[in-house]
């Protein structure tokens, strides 16, 4: 990497929080760190503390949100910064933003740092669109003038200018985020931070801002980070990619690398065992179990892990009722690991199940055209009554689909797709 090419630099990142109420820790080990730094000496909480998970009880009060973080950025390039929630990314663009300091460690920058942290950062509720358009344009240190030649560029970006005189208190998250994107994106910064509030967008906004950051980026020769947990944007907008796990950098690298890395990982658990159980919760309806099934052609339940590309999937959701229910609807959704929704199976649009009588039951679906391609997939079920969801287990279970010559010609489909075909080809000569 050519030195003079590096914009961003991070090296030794570290940031220590303290757990409770109070944000930075009591009075007595306040005096105790201004003590230790008198004297020259190291801060005494550095050797306390323990890694930043969120899932496990710790016994320190001190946790690491982050350890250790180094990592160089290229003008131009758009870095991928993914991860589970509360992996510590939210954390590193506050530090590179700073909006925080790290606790040891220093960010070298290259340029203004604009950041998309959350909907409506920086923004004052009470000032109008077009005030909050001035006043971020000034806090990025552009004069009123940039400001003026870029304005209507913004407003028409942002998609907000029949409400940009009005008050930012009245408008929805979605409308703030487009407004403070365009902001961000408008008064060229040479660093842009994006956080996961692009999700807040619709669809069209989605669309037009990660074009608008490929365009900042391929095209003026700015730096984008960009942390999102939409696999499919990552992959498409990102050239390199950093993983983080508990607070540390696992993998630094390759976009690609970077995302199987993260699908691998134990962020969707494939099951070995095909099943998975809930724990029971006081309620009159509640899933209790669901199970994912592979059998042959001939009905035959398979024993292996995987399921062979062509075999039939059979999926139970076993359900424990303490009432009677009437016109119960379950429901099916299968995602790439990615994210992207492939397949949706409804027992409502087909048939109608009406119970009289509470009890253990289990909705059977059998699907015998999910032709699906080799690759990992991810299930979210959910139970309703009429038009109420009364359960729901997002991406509960993952299987994976493994290669199989399902057209018996030696050939086996391939391609970066989620689905493949069984149609019949002629060819007719006239």
């Amino acid at each position: 990497m050519n030195k003079k090419d590096i914009i961003l630099k991070a090296e030794n990142i570290s940031k220590q929080y303290r757990l409770g109420t109070v944000g930075t820790g009591t009075l007595s080990h306040d005096l105790n760190r201004w003590w230790h730094a008198i004297r020259g000496k190291e801060d005494p909480y550095l050797k306390v503390g323990e890694t930043n998970d969120r899932s496990s009880k710790g016994n320190s009060d001190y946790v690491w949100a982050l350890q250790d973080i180094n990592f160089e950025v290229n003008r131009g390039e758009v870095l991928g910064i993914i991860g589970k929630n509360g992996a510590g990314k939210s954390t590193l663009l506050k530090i590179l933003s700073k909006v925080t300091a790290p606790t040891t460690g220093v960010i070298k920058s290259r340029g203004r740092i604009a950041s998309l942290l959350e909907v409506g950062t920086g923004f004052n509720p009470e000032l109008t669109g077009r005030e909050n358009i001035y006043l971020n344009g000034a806090i990025l240190g552009m004069t009123k003038k940039e400001i003026t030649s870029k304005l209507d560029e913004i407003i028409a970006f942002s998609g907000c200018e029949r409400y940009i005189d009005t008050p930012t208190k009245r408008y929805s998250s979605g409308m703030t985020v487009r407004l403070a994107f365009a902001v961000a994106a408008f008064l060229e910064p040479e660093i842009l931070v994006v956080d996961e509030v692009l999700a807040v967008g619709d669809a069209e906004f989605q669309k037009k801002a990660i074009g608008k950051m490929q365009d900042i980026s391929k095209s003026e020769g700015r730096t984008v980070l960009f942390v999102s947990h939409n696999m499919a944007a990552v992959r498409s907008l990102c050239t390199r990619g950093m993983l983080i796990e508990n607070g540390k950098t696992i993998f630094f690298g390759d976009i690609d690398e970077t995302i199987d890395l993260y699908l691998k990982s134990s962020i969707f658990s494939f099951n070995s065992n095909n099943y998975i159980e809930f724990d029971e919760k006081e309620a009159p309806i509640q899933i209790s179990k669901f199970e994912v099934s592979s059998l042959n052609l001939k009905g035959e339940r398979s024993n292996s892990s995987g399921v062979l590309m062509g075999n039939i999937l059979e999926f139970s959701i076993f359900v424990l009722a303490n009432q009677a229910y009437n016109n119960l609807k379950a429901s099916i959704i299968i995602s790439t690991a990615s994210g992207t929704r492939i397949a949706a199976i409804r027992s409502h649009e087909i048939t109608d199940f009406i119970f009289d009588s509470k009890g253990d039951f289990v909705f059977k679906a059998t699907a015998s055209d999910l032709k699906l391609m080799p690759g990992d997939y991810v299930v979210t079920i959910a139970l309703a009554e009429n038009n109420t969801t009364i359960d729901i287990k997002e991406e509960c279970l993952g299987f994976t689909v493994v290669p199989n010559d399902v057209y018996g010609t030696g050939r086996i489909p391939k391609g970066n797709l989620y689905v493949y075909s069984d149609a019949k080809w002629e060819l007719n000569q006239k």
